[in-house]
């Protein structure tokens, strides 16, 4: 017999009979009624945190949440977890996914729920929900917080943190001097919620969608408008539903076809590189290895349709107003397996609209005006990345994409913070610059240092790309000509740790290719006279973290959380 609320998951006294009677003993202290306490019990991750300002209304959308589960007939049930904000975590929010995936998954299974709310939006904290969930395999439904609004200054639209980026980079070049940039700092976030661009936040949660793990239209309401909070309350009604259903689970979601449509929204809207590691993770989890390959070849077909920032012009709330997800997949149906459920209920199919319906076509185009006629990504081989690399093409300078430079290898991010703008620096803007170190284990964490700055006296010349590549990652807000996840990472002996500062490197995009431009004699003298690998860590998270973390092409997720992976 399935237990359900209160009579889930008892603590273990060795009497069935008094667990449930000193369960309900203590949580009658909260002042709950025997007919609240009998009801389907719905749990809502509370990811608030004053280090987090991307959560800033995660107080608001719980008090929806719940007020959508009372209103079905369930009982909320709010319980914390570990909340990441990019900018807030050091070394890296990377370093901390897995730990948040970890607490997540636990709680769920530790304290008695018939469904789960996930509620999150800054970069991690999303694809950590949603491997802790496709583990815990609980009926799970999925909220963002929401974009920001836009900012402004000089009648100039802003996005965080693209525009940061651009800006800073003008600042670096002498072009922005300290009383501006300071008065720019307080304005390109203007209020709570994720990046308004298309960053990680925006990636994860239009993915999120278009797999069926959250309800249509959720992902781009800004985090300030009213819709969002409707959509809370939605979001809880559902939850509720789905508590009294059993389902669907999200074994019954991630299914082959709910990745290969989230591949295909990544594409499209030319989102986050980091979404493509997030999503192997998720991949791992549910026990379907992300194929590379699919990716690739999906990327040829599938055109950005999104106008959006740092590949377009636009921002998540002018989506949100064009129309949406919903819309967007409308453009690319043929492109989907329209048969994946969705936890609102039906398929995929059943939430687009129908074709001619209005929405904005500067915002979402139609496939006879796309703004890349390729996808946002490609996946690149060779001798420098035998498990491969990424490079976010739509974001790129198209004259880079076909390059041969000399190296400028930079040993670790501190090496290059150190040197990068030094005016002795050996470097001109035909150069590759190279940073290695900068892996899941070598940083660690993977820290989105792959945004490698433009040397200060090519910037100052007018530099505004280069060719530059690492086994870091980026934010989805940066643009350039940038290669990331080369796997495997240098730490781990791969190719970047042979690299030498003079060597030629070759990119073609085109053919798909990242070669090292050294004879295979030479690579292997180089291999045998490497230095050890550094000392690991000793203790603590740290050490579970390098002993178990898995490279980029498997979602640098921990080996022991991926189900069957030792037999692959």
């Amino acid at each position: 017999m399935v237990q359900r609320g209160l009579r889930k998951g008892l603590t273990s006294y060795g009497d069935p009979g008094f667990s449930l009677f000193l369960r309900k003993a203590f949580i009658k202290a909260m002042g709950y009624s025997d007919d609240a306490l009998d009801r389907p019990i719905i749990g809502i991750t509370d990811t608030y945190s004053d280090f987090n300002p991307c959560h800033g209304n995660v107080p608001a959308l719980i008090e929806a949440v719940k007020r959508g589960v009372m209103l079905a007939g369930g009982m909320p049930m709010v319980f914390p977890t570990i909340s990441i904000a990019e900018s807030f975590a050091y070394p890296t929010s990377m370093f901390l996914r897995n730990l948040m995936a970890m607490d997540t998954e636990e709680m769920i299974k530790a304290q008695p729920m018939d469904s789960v709310v996930l509620i999150g939006g800054c970069d991690k904290t999303l694809p950590a929900q949603i491997m802790a969930a496709a583990s815990a395999d609980l009926p799970a439904i999925v909220l963002p917080v929401g974009p920001m609004v836009v900012g402004h200054h000089k009648g100039e639209v802003l996005g965080a943190c693209t525009d940061c980026r651009r800006l800073w980079g003008r600042h670096r070049a002498g072009e922005i001097d300290e009383v501006e940039i300071e008065t720019v700092n307080g304005r390109l976030a203007p209020s709570v919620g994720t990046c308004m661009v298309m960053g990680t936040a925006s990636t994860m949660a239009i993915m999120t969608e278009a797999m069926g793990l959250s309800l249509p239209g959720s992902a781009a309401i800004p985090a300030t408008h009213a819709d969002r909070i409707r959509c809370a309350e939605a979001t809880g009604k559902a939850a509720a539903q789905m508590a009294v259903t059993g389902g669907p689970r999200p074994s019954e979601i991630l299914v082959p076809g709910a990745f290969r449509n989230a591949m295909v929204a990544l594409q499209a809207i030319g989102g986050s590189t980091n979404g493509l590691v997030h999503l192997a993770a998720i991949a791992g989890r549910a026990g379907q290895p992300l194929d590379y390959a699919e990716f690739d070849r999906i990327g040829r077909d599938t055109p950005v349709l999104i106008d959006l920032k740092p590949s377009g012009a636009h921002y998540m709330e002018h989506f949100h107003h064009a129309g949406g997800v919903p819309h967007l997949l409308a453009e690319i149906r043929d492109l989907l397996d329209l048969t994946v459920p969705n936890v609102g209920g039906g398929t995929l199919g059943d939430t687009l609209p129908a074709p001619g319906e209005w929405h904005d076509a500067e915002v979402i185009r139609p496939r006879s005006n796309p703004l890349k006629a390729q996808g946002a990504m490609a996946v690149l081989q060779g001798n420098l990345c035998p498990r491969g690399a990424v490079i976010k093409q739509s974001a790129a300078t198209p004259a880079l994409l076909q390059h041969t430079g000399r190296a400028v290898v930079f040993e670790s991010v501190e090496d290059m913070t150190e040197r990068v703008d030094d005016p002795d620096l050996d470097v001109t803007a035909d150069d590759v610059l190279v940073l290695r170190s900068a892996g899941p284990k070598g940083a660690p964490g993977m820290p989105e240092a792959g945004y490698l700055p433009i040397p200060r006296k090519l910037a100052q010349q007018g530099v505004k790309d280069m060719v530059r590549l690492s086994d870091a990652r980026m934010s989805g807000t940066a643009f350039g000509t940038i290669v990331l996840h080369i796997t495997p990472e240098s730490a781990v002996g791969g190719p970047l740790a042979l690299v030498r500062t003079g060597d030629l490197i070759r990119l073609d995009t085109a053919g798909r290719r990242l070669d090292l431009l050294v004879d295979d004699a030479e690579l292997a003298r180089r291999a045998a006279a490497a230095p050890p690998p550094q000392p690991a860590p000793s203790r603590g998270y740290a050490k579970l973290f390098h002993d178990s973390v898995l490279q980029a092409d498997e979602g640098c997720d921990f080996d022991f959380l991926v189900p069957d992976r030792g037999a692959r």
